[in-house]
């Protein structure tokens, strides 16, 4: 059974300062914004969830999943320490998940983890 507990959810923030989760989001447009964010405030009242709103992907990264107009976006995160770290988001391109994208969120995910 899904928590009633509330994952409080943080943006990954690099050692230069910079939220590059928080500056994507920033780029959308308000609808957009608004839809990514309401599927992330899903996952952290219903966490642990999975399909369709949520993916594993590899090791502790996961996926939110958003349907963006007729785009689909991505917010790739881990659970540390029962937070949520939000480490990359993204538009696909493509119906994989470019393994770049994966990469980048472990190697902030590792910079979270030391910093």
């Amino acid at each position: 059974m899904a928590s009633t507990k509330k994952l409080p959810a943080f943006f990954f923030k690099s050692a230069s300062g910079d939220e590059p989760v928080r500056d994507w989001l920033k780029g959308l447009s308000k609808e957009d914004r608004q839809s990514i964010g309401e599927d992330i405030a899903y996952v952290q009242y219903k966490w642990p969830i999975g399909k369709p709103r949520v993916d594993h992907l590899r090791g502790s990264i996961w996926e939110v999943r958003s349907k963006i107009g007729n785009r689909i976006a991505r917010v790739l995160f881990a659970v540390e320490q029962s937070n949520m770290i939000l480490l990359h988001g993204f538009v696909k391109k493509t119906q994989q998940t470019d393994p770049a994208d994966i990469e980048l969120a472990i190697k902030r995910l590792k910079e979270w983890k030391n910093g």
